[in-house]
């Protein structure tokens, strides 16, 4: 019994509103990334996101804060989800705002809440790993004050993650205090990093009690928290839509690692490798796909490569694609609009998107 009820003290909040722009054509500001089966396996990355916490808590405890314009798309791939739990952003806001928004609507309802919050479009290779560590996070932050966030041990000498350092594991544990985190490095630091063995990559997957969580943007960000006891007289009333729009967009414009996590001293991390990937770019994705012989990875039924090398080729449906003679480049097609991009040169694909 005690195990049942602490499971349904448990809640998951996804954040589901970025627009993918380094994943255009097939990710669009109308339908992005997370919405899109990426990988070919039948479902969106919302959809693998949501069946990997499920056995951390039931539907009912899950929450997606979301643009205004993706309601309705939220709502058709996760049915299960209640429609109260989906929380809808008047515009962008950063990090901070949003999760600040999810955790006063639980703790309106459920003060004594055990929360993990994670984006909607990372890919994880390793789902049982992934549901220890994360279970181990909600136990630890059930019993103490104290918010975790989730490590990734590096594969490579990344320069385009954050990394955490960590300390010392806590006794009898695998979860270590947080020393600093850092900006993304340059190469040569990376590969320090890589040396030191204590560095790892920050996923942005956070546990923490809602308490917790609330009582330090309380402190570090008053004036969101301000903002938030305003909204939060009108949760699951009537007027709470027209109260978000009223107020959301006085929220400060900043990420929940500047608001909190670089100023709290109550910061942890755990160290996991179960296969993560935050699949910002087609060379991302590209490294998570099988491949041929060749070094081709391919997204599609239609498609047929001759005498070609190292390409990523992602159609959306049955179409036929023949290429000939090309090495090392980005081919994508989906609704009518197609991309052809040297994949050395993908970090411009947001500027051809414009």
């Amino acid at each position: 019994m005690q195990q049942k009820m602490e499971k349904n003290n448990n809640h998951v909040v996804i954040m589901a509103g970025g627009i993918g722009s380094r994943f255009w054509p097939m990710s669009t500001p109308e339908y992005p990334k997370q919405f899109i089966d990426v990988i070919g396996c039948g479902k969106s990355l919302i959809q693998l996101t949501v069946e990997r916490f499920l056995p951390v808590c039931p539907l009912t405890n899950f929450w997606v804060v979301t643009s205004e314009k993706y309601v309705d798309i939220v709502k058709e791939q996760l049915p299960g989800i209640p429609e109260s739990n989906i929380l809808a952003e008047p515009e962008p806001r950063n990090t901070a705002p949003c999760i600040a928004y999810a955790c006063w609507k639980i703790g309106k309802k459920y003060p004594d809440a055990n929360i993990a919050v994670t984006p909607s479009d990372a890919l994880v290779v390793n789902t049982g790993e992934f549901e220890r560590i994360i279970k181990q996070a909600l136990m630890f932050t059930a019993e103490r004050d104290a918010i975790v966030t989730v490590g990734i041990k590096p594969s490579r000498p990344e320069t385009g993650y954050g990394y955490i350092c960590a300390g010392e594991a806590e006794a009898g544990s695998e979860i270590c205090r947080v020393e600093a985190f850092k900006e993304k490095p340059d190469y040569e630091t990376a590969c320090k990093y890589m040396e030191a063995g204590n560095y790892l990559w920050n996923a942005g997957i956070f546990v923490w009690n809602r308490k917790t969580i609330t009582e330090e943007i309380r402190r570090y960000t008053p004036g969101l928290a301000s903002t938030m006891d305003e909204m939060s007289k009108d949760f699951f009333t009537d007027k709470e839509t027209e109260t978000v729009e009223r107020l959301f967009h006085t929220c400060e414009k900043i990420s929940i690692d500047y608001a909190v996590m670089e100023k709290s001293d109550k910061i942890f991390t755990i160290p996991a490798d179960f296969g993560w990937s935050d699949l910002g770019s087609w060379g991302s994705l590209k490294t998570l796909l099988d491949k041929d012989c060749n070094g081709n990875a391919c997204v599609g039924t239609g498609i047929k490569l001759y005498d070609s090398h190292d390409n990523i080729v992602h159609v959306a449906d049955e179409r036929k694609v023949v290429i000939e003679g090309l090495d090392g480049y980005i081919v994508a097609e989906r609704n009518g609009a197609l991309l052809i991009c040297r994949l050395k040169n993908e970090q411009k694909i947001k500027e051809f998107a414009k």
